[in-house]
């Protein structure tokens, strides 16, 4: 199979919010992000994925199988979420322990080799370990089964700018050899630039679109006008646009095509971060 996780037409409903009919694969050898505001259904996504919660309606498949199908498939799947995972009475030393006990893949060399490189004491009790340490042994014990596709729930989420580098040079790591991938959610979308191959964006509860990184990275654009030349705007251009006290900032998907045919207006490049807001906040 091509592809490492199949997502197909995904629905859960709870009162007020729904999940609906959510879409998307993740390629073998890739980095998928997800992003979306607050509340958008990113965590639910995830945890109806991992049969943590009930779902409606859709099928899951890991390389082509269901996860309830295979006690090989929770082998070949790493999970990381925003929070420790663990007893915070334990120390990374007894973690591993557990860890062999439950996976037959763990390889505490491989294991011991992270917590050298995060620098995590491996006597220690997790309470005495700061955010940041936390979540560098949560990802270490994830990674120390072998597993093949490591899902991510806002696991880089609080941590400073250095740390954050320094895992996401993980992840990307973990990936070379075009047989891993991964999928992580993250609001952090400087994170998702510097990683991802692909972005799915999940707005309300709705999957809005899933392209590759490098398409919205430098086809799409932003138009910033006054309202002269916003009124003048072909309409089929535009995907959406936001009123700025007196400029409008108009998202377009070929912002090429819109420096040839707008030829007195300012086209800017736009970042993932501006396409999520312009998208969150703008109007169609």
């Amino acid at each position: 199979m091509d592809a490492a996780l199949q997502v197909e037409n995904l629905t859960k409903q709870y009162a007020g919010f729904t999940l609906d009919h959510v879409s998307f694969t993740v390629p073998k050898g890739c980095i998928m992000g997800i992003i979306g505001e607050n509340g958008a259904g990113k965590s639910t996504t995830i945890r109806a994925i991992l049969d943590l919660i009930h779902r409606d309606e859709g099928q899951i498949a890991f390389w082509g199988r269901e996860l309830a199908s295979s006690k090989q498939l929770k082998e070949d799947i790493g999970v990381v979420f925003d929070g420790i995972n663990f007893y915070e009475t334990l120390t990374p030393a007894k973690v591993g322990k557990i860890s062999a006990a439950a996976y037959r893949q763990w390889e505490e060399s491989l294991y011991q080799d992270y917590l050298k490189r995060f620098q995590l004491p491996a006597d220690k009790e997790i309470k005495t370990f700061s955010k940041g340490m936390k979540v560098k042994l949560c990802i270490a014990a994830a990674l120390s089964h072998r597993p093949r596709l490591l899902i991510l729930d806002e696991a880089t989420s609080g941590l400073d700018p250095v740390m954050r580098d320094d895992i996401l040079d993980v992840f990307l790591e973990f990936v070379q050899d075009e047989e891993h991938s991964i999928l992580m959610s993250s609001h952090i979308t400087t994170d998702l630039e510097k990683v991802a191959d692909y972005i799915t964006f999940i707005h309300q509860g709705r999957v809005l679109f899933c392209k590759t990184k490098d398409e919205l990275r430098y086809h799409y654009g932003i138009i910033r006008c006054g309202k002269a030349q916003f009124e003048g705007l072909d309409k089929e251009d535009i995907l959406t646009y936001r009123k700025d006290d007196y400029q409008w900032n108009v998202l377009v998907a070929d912002k090429e095509k819109a420096v040839r045919k707008y030829k007195n207006a300012v086209v800017d490049d736009a970042t993932i971060d501006d396409i999520l807001l312009l998208y969150v906040k703008g109007e169609d």
